[in-house]
């Protein structure tokens, strides 16, 4: 995750930067969904059962808690269509452990939503675009229209939201309707994922962005952050799954704030690049740990062994080798000078195209034309 508005502010204003202590989980409690998105990394659909008990996850959080796990991302699937959902929230709540939402929005209404904003540390509602395209991904029409009133009935209720995007082929041409969209409804938050080759991702792999395309579309990010720096608007702009958006962020200092660039660059190799297996780790629907959500290699299944013995098993290969740093990777990676800020990306990505977990990430776009 790369907190692109909070650098620019810090660095700029020389402020304490925003730091995590400890470390995120996404937690996928269920597979069930009431949508069918065509980008989907965990093939989710309303035929899945849950296979999580309620016993066993409250047992999982606080053996995530000793662990020293400090956010909980509730994801799926829907999370929603889990009746327990809010007694798993509380329980974290009791473990101090902060809690945030990631939903399509549609089970979001009247009468759950104060519910759900005083549970839930943050709200963040799937946007894939303008309506047509939007409601073509997510495989149900109107279902734009209902994911706005929910953005809606949350700002109504008092409550923070954000938008979360995911930027492919068809999506690309939305990103002006995005900000407008944030602007508009005054959103806290837009989260914009690049494409990972994982679930239905993987299947519809011609979807991601030639590297120009991508780097045309992370230059036009960056305009609007700090479009909205200058401006005084308070909308936080965040990328996922792609670190290498960092690199441009630092060509970006050294073209227009040359005397700034030292404290960016500070930040940015604290920061670490990606950190999936370091201080981010997911855990799916049938209790496999794994470092991040769309991982092709499992580190333990929380049906078998206790959630901490797995993240601090010091002999797991995969772990060892993720929590290097730098990770000793192959390809472009190799000799890198900029390895130690993007830590060489989605392993994901690498291993969908290469076979091989510790290969380049295939969409790096720094230093390529094409």
């Amino acid at each position: 995750m790369f907190r692109l508005s909070n650098l620019i502010r810090s660095s700029l204003e020389d402020r304490p930067q925003r730091e995590l202590s400890g470390a995120i989980a996404i937690w996928n409690f269920t597979n069930r969904c009431n949508l069918s998105c065509l980008h989907c990394y965990s093939k989710a659909g309303l035929d899945a059962t849950d296979t999580l008990t309620t016993e066993k996850i409250f047992e999982t959080i606080e053996s995530m808690k000793r662990a020293g796990v400090k956010f909980i991302i509730f994801s799926g699937g829907e999370p929603l269509t889990r009746k327990d959902i809010f007694d798993i929230a509380a329980k974290c709540k009791d473990e101090g452990i902060m809690t945030y939402l990631s939903t399509n929005g549609l089970y979001i209404n009247p009468g759950n939503v104060q519910r759900i904003i005083d549970t839930f540390g943050y709200i963040g509602i799937s946007i894939d675009g303008d309506e047509k395209t939007h409601d073509y991904f997510r495989g149900l029409a109107g279902s734009y229209n209902k994911s706005l009133q929910a953005i809606d009935l949350i700002h109504e209720a008092g409550g923070k939201v954000g938008i979360r995007f995911t930027i492919t082929k068809e999506t690309q041409q939305s990103l002006p309707h995005i900000f407008n969209l944030a602007e508009e409804k005054g959103i806290d938050k837009v989260y914009i994922s690049h494409l990972v080759y994982s679930g239905r991702g993987l299947d519809n792999l011609k979807m991601d962005l030639s590297k120009s395309e991508r780097k045309e579309a992370v230059e036009y990010i960056l305009d609007k952050a700090f479009e909205y720096y200058d401006k005084g608007i308070d909308i936080d702009i965040v990328t996922g799954n792609m670190e290498m958006d960092a690199i441009m962020l630092l060509e970006r200092f050294e073209r227009d704030f040359p005397d700034k660039k030292a404290k960016l660059l500070a930040r940015l190799l604290k920061w670490g690049g990606n950190s999936a297996g370091r201080n981010l780790v997911n855990i799916d629907s049938e209790g496999n740990v794994k470092p991040d959500p769309f991982f092709p290699v499992t580190l333990g299944n929380i049906h078998e062994r206790p959630f901490e013995d797995i993240w601090q098993d010091e002999e797991n290969e995969t772990l060892k080798r993720l929590r290097e740093f730098p990770r000793e990777l192959k390809g472009k990676c190799e000799g890198c000078a900029w390895l130690s800020i993007c830590n060489g990306g989605s392993r994901p990505r690498a291993w969908a195209i290469y076979g091989d977990l510790w290969a380049e990430d295939p969409s790096c776009y720094i230093g390529d034309e094409v």
